[in-house]
Parts: C-alpha cells; sequence; structure tokens
C-alpha cells in the first residue's frame, strides 16, 4: 500500500466513528430530555462498559501497566464530565447548534497544546482562533437576534464550553493513549471509568429511570462503543493531524439527525458560524499537515 493511500481507510474509520457518536447524540438528547441528563450519561457509560468489557476480556488480554492504567484513568474522568455537559447542552439547545458550537474544541486544543507540551503558536494559529470567536459569535448572536436567546440557552452554550475545553484536552491524551492500548481497552476503560467517576454524584442528581428509555440507551451505548473503537483504531493508525479534520463531519450528520429526530431547523447564523469555525480549524492544521505531507 501505498504512502498516499496508507490513510484511507483510518480516515475513513475515524468519519464512520464520527457518524456513529452524532447518531448516538441523537439518542442520548432523547434519554436525557426523558430522565435527564446526569442519568443518562451513567447508564450510557456502564452500558456501554457492560457490551464492550466481555469481549475486550474474553481476548484474555494482559492487564495494563501502571503507566497505561494511568491513562485510562486521565481520559476516563476526562470524558466523563465532557459527557456530562454535552448532553446537558443538548437538553437546551438544537443538535447541530451544540455540535457547531463544539467545533471550537481544535482550536482550544492550540493552546492546550502550548501550555502543557510547549508547542509555539503559529500566526495561522491565532487567526484561525479569531475565525473560531467570530463563528461562535455568529451562531450565538442569530440567537440573540431572533429572541432566542434566553436563559436557558445562554446555560445551553456554557454547557458546551465546558465540553469543548475539556474535549481540546482529551485530544492530548487520545494520540498518547492510542498508540499503548488497543481499541478493545480503550474503549472498555472509556466507559467504565466514566460511569465509576460520575457514580459518585449520585446522590445529588440521580433520578429514577422509566421503562421507556432503555431502548433509547441501550442503542446509544452500543453506538459509543462502535465510536469509540473506531476511532480509536484510526488514531493508533495515523497522525492526528490527519484525523481531526474528520470531526467536523459531525455538524452534517448533527443538522440530519436533528431534523430526523427532533424536527431541529438549521438557521443561517449556525449554517455561517460553523463554516467560520471550520475554517479556522483547517488554518490552523494547514501547517501541520503540509509537514507531514513533506516528510513522506
Amino acid at each position: 500500500m501505498s504512502a498516499h493511500r496508507a490513510p484511507l481507510l483510518p480516515f475513513a474509520a475515524a468519519l464512520a466513528g464520527v457518524g456513529f457518536l452524532s447518531l448516538m447524540d441523537a439518542f442520548m438528547k432523547e434519554a436525557a430530555l426523558m430522565i435527564g441528563a446526569y442519568t443518562a450519561t451513567v447508564l450510557r457509560a456502564f452500558i456501554g462498559a457492560g457490551l464492550i468489557a466481555p469481549v475486550w476480556l474474553a481476548r484474555r488480554p494482559a492487564m495494563p501497566s501502571r503507566a497505561v492504567l494511568k491513562l485510562h484513568l486521565e481520559r476516563g474522568v476526562v470524558s466523563a464530565f465532557m459527557a456530562l455537559t454535552f448532553f446537558h447542552s443538548l437538553t437546551l439547545l438544537p443538535l447541530a447548534e451544540a455540535i457547531a458550537l463544539s467545533f471550537i474544541a481544535p482550536l482550544i486544543a492550540l493552546y492546550l497544546a502550548r501550555v502543557l507540551l510547549g508547542e509555539t503558536i503559529s500566526s495561522a494559529a491565532i487567526l484561525a482562533s479569531l475565525l473560531g470567536f467570530a463563528g461562535t459569535l455568529v451562531i450565538v448572536g442569530g440567537r440573540i437576534g431572533s429572541g432566542a436567546f434566553d436563559e436557558k440557552a445562554a446555560w445551553g452554550v456554557a454547557s458546551v464550553f465546558v465540553s469543548a475545553l475539556l474535549y481540546a484536552y482529551n485530544f492530548i491524551v487520545i494520540r498518547r493513549q492510542a498508540q499503548v492500548a488497543g481499541p478493545l481497552e480503550i474503549a472498555t476503560f472509556h466507559s467504565g471509568v466514566g460511569g465509576l467517576v460520575l457514580l459518585t454524584l449520585a446522590p445529588f442528581a440521580w433520578e429514577t429511570p422509566v421503562a421507556a428509555v432503555l431502548p433509547w440507551l441501550l442503542v446509544a451505548g452500543a453506538l459509543t462503543v462502535a465510536g469509540s473503537f473506531a476511532i480509536a483504531w484510526a488514531y493508533a493508525r495515523a497522525e492526528a493531524n490527519v484525523l481531526v479534520p474528520t470531526e467536523y463531519s459531525g455538524f452534517v450528520w448533527a443538522a440530519a439527525f436533528g431534523w430526523l429526530f427532533f424536527r431541529e431547523p438549521v438557521t443561517w447564523p449556525t449554517l455561517t458560524g460553523t463554516a467560520l469555525i471550520v475554517t479556522g480549524c483547517w488554518l490552523a492544521t494547514r501547517p501541520q499537515r503540509r509537514a507531514a505531507a513533506a516528510s513522506v
């Protein structure tokens, strides 16, 4: 297989993973509206772990080393609150709008890489950040202009931003994790650790689930496992700068699923703001893609 064709399969796997997770978001929005974001998030995590853990254990794997376990725990904690804040935002905002705002995560990741890894922030990255900020203002401004930016929407936007900050840090962790553990192991610990972490809040936030929500959560759990597996497999076989652009396909998926499941319209401010944010992300990763191509 040629060097140019090698990334195609990981790229396709990452694209499929984003599609699985976008569909999962639609199922989780329905579940969260029925029983609350917290309870839905906890149950989804344990359902996912229950589906994937037996498959991983059936292979009689060696237990992860202390260093690898530390990575699993780190990502599990981050992912737990990343998921909780995002699913909470879905109960307050349209699906496509929440996904669009979450696209600022790659831009935040640039600055986290500067702080945590000492990487230089280029002029292109600064321009990208400005475009991303402008896109966010357009989306939020569209709500204000339509008179729909109430307290509920404000909390939704704040929840997305917290989730995006955690997801940006997740970008840094997942690449290291994928280099030292297999997809089955990663998916098992991702769901299991996340569920256990959130379970500590049960005395304060748990709501007794109704039977009608179980099919939604079962499908969401299965889609979580499929998406996590596909993305972990892809990140173990291709550089992050090659795969990050697949995240942007999530808006297309979200717009489609938001309309199919909830009849949510996609507004022009949301489309325009998304275009600005995605353009910013593309500019930010363009130098890395050129460098990667030059080294082939």
